[in-house]
């Protein structure tokens, strides 16, 4: 005889089956993957090439987090997804490969290739060591280095493609946890330092010729130098201990076993010919990129005309053959479909839809007082990484509504927009937010997990955006910044 149980037992098992074949984690991203179409269906406002884009974004950007799933295939995916739904054009997928940032970063690896081949970055590896008693020490030493370089190099990336040589030169002395570790400190700091100088970052020029365009005003290199060093000296010190203190391995010897022991006296030894010509290939870029608003011709340009130039037969550093080997197709791949699916955001109009949201928000505040507002310019810009991928984009999207905002709230234009500028420098939370974290995403050789990057952001950008109130309320405000 059949109990009632056991009736209901056997009525159920089609059910119990089929949430036995896949594991737990598997149906809470199915689940989230629910609720996020559930979202964009009901948001009015968006068309629908605008809600499968945004669909599409939050899906990878979940799968990139959650999942082993390699990235690209993800970014590819995702992509094809979107002209499959009739949401892009077919053009969507053939263009990535056209970005700005994929030749930018196919000439970085053959540049950083240069530099390791020619024995540079060897050299300044034995210069760090012979200065460093342990492995803290050679964290400093690459901190002071990366930070240095906001100075005399315009561009993010283009500080991380030299990095790059130098963070691989090290990793025979660091184990493979403490390798991952290097992997992320190199792009965040390069990240964190960028507010320092006001060619940092190309967003700030953009953002102050429109605020010299619209209202007149403008901050000049030394007043911005006086506002940002002191501050970027700040983040960036919290940055590198927090990430050591969350991330570097504890059951680790902190002496140095350095595997270029006996060949510190090479970095006594004169520059060989094919150091003298890196340098001068240097030195050409970085002019290069710091009078970009002189000739016309954009940081990718020149990064891949320096490539050109360092693979010349008979004349460059390496051959052909070598420089096509050191570009990490997979990478590339992926930054190009990723970079698309970030760019389809806002040609379908969902970037605007959510600045428009943003900003009638932010007009609430009219009445609010200084702290207030000053605490909503930080939380919309820092945050505004996690919806807006690229660093110029969002000085675009952003700075001419904040300069309306202030127009309003009859405050002074310029803070807001150094403010704004500052708060949009933080871009630490997915790989997919900076170039100078894609070229550090999935390379092989020096890697990290972007789960790594959420657990560090959940930590660094509070502190972020309290270290902006802060210096506001405090050194800013005692030299001269006021809203």
């Amino acid at each position: 005889m059949i109990t009632r149980t056991a009736k209901h037992a056997h009525k159920h098992r089609p059910v119990t089956w089929l949430v036995s074949l896949l594991p737990t984690k598997t149906w809470a991203i199915i689940g989230v993957h629910f609720l996020f179409l559930l979202a964009t269906i009901l948001i009015k406002d968006l068309d629908y090439g605008a809600k499968v884009s945004l669909f599409a974004f939050l899906s990878a950007m979940t799968l990139w987090i959650s999942t082993k799933i390699p990235a690209g295939f993800v970014a590819i995916s995702l992509l094809v997804f979107i002209v499959l739904m009739k949401a892009g054009s077919q053009e969507l997928l053939y263009h990535s490969l056209a970005e700005e940032v994929v030749w930018l970063m196919v000439g970085s690896f053959i540049i950083g290739e240069a530099v390791k081949q020619s024995g540079l970055a060897e050299r300044l590896t034995q210069s760090i060591l012979k200065k460093s008693g342990n492995k803290n020490s050679v964290l400093f030493g690459v901190t002071s280095v990366l930070f240095a370089s906001a100075f005399f190099i315009p561009s993010t990336s283009g500080r991380a493609a030299l990095s790059m040589p130098i963070i691989k030169q090290l990793g025979p002395i660091f184990s493979d946890k403490e390798q991952r570790m290097l992997a992320i400190l190199a792009p965040v700091v390069i990240l964190m330092s960028t507010s320092a100088t006001l060619i940092g970052a190309g967003s700030h020029l953009l953002g102050i010729g429109l605020l010299e365009s619209t209202t007149g005003q403008s901050i000049s290199y030394f007043q911005w130098f006086i506002w940002g060093v002191p501050f970027a000296i700040l983040v960036t010190f919290f940055t590198a201990v927090i990430m050591k203190r969350m991330l570097w391995p504890k059951d680790v010897s902190d002496s140095l076993v350095s595997t270029f022991a006996g060949k510190t006296a090479n970095s006594q030894k004169s520059l060989n010919i094919k150091e003298k010509k890196t340098i001068i290939l240097i030195s050409f870029l970085i002019f290069g990129w710091i009078t970009e608003s002189i000739h016309g011709y954009d940081i990718a340009f020149i990064t891949m005309l320096g490539a050109v130039l360092v693979m010349l037969p008979s004349f460059g550093v390496i051959s052909w053959k070598n420089g096509m080997k050191s570009v990490s197709w997979n990478l590339i791949v992926f930054v190009a479909a990723a970079t698309a699916l970030g760019k389809v955001l806002v040609d379908t109009g969902a970037v605007v839809w959510i600045q428009e949201e943003l900003l009638s928000v932010l007009g609430l505040f009219k009445h609010s007082p200084e702290w207030v507002i000053v605490l909503v310019i930080a939380i919309v810009t820092t945050t505004s990484h996690l919806y807006i991928t690229s660093h110029t984009t969002r000085a675009v999207v952003f700075i001419p509504g904040l300069l309306l905002f202030s127009e309003t709230l009859g405050i002074n234009p310029a803070t807001v927009v150094f403010l704004s500028l500052v708060g949009m420098n933080y871009c630490v939370t997915f790989p997919v937010s900076s170039k100078a974290l894609l070229l550090f995403f999935e390379e092989g050789d020096v890697s990290y997990d972007a789960k790594h990057l959420i657990k560090i952001s959940a930590i660094l950008m509070p502190l972020y955006i309290a270290a902006m109130i802060v210096f506001y309320f405090t050194f800013w405000k005692w030299t001269g910044m006021g809203l």
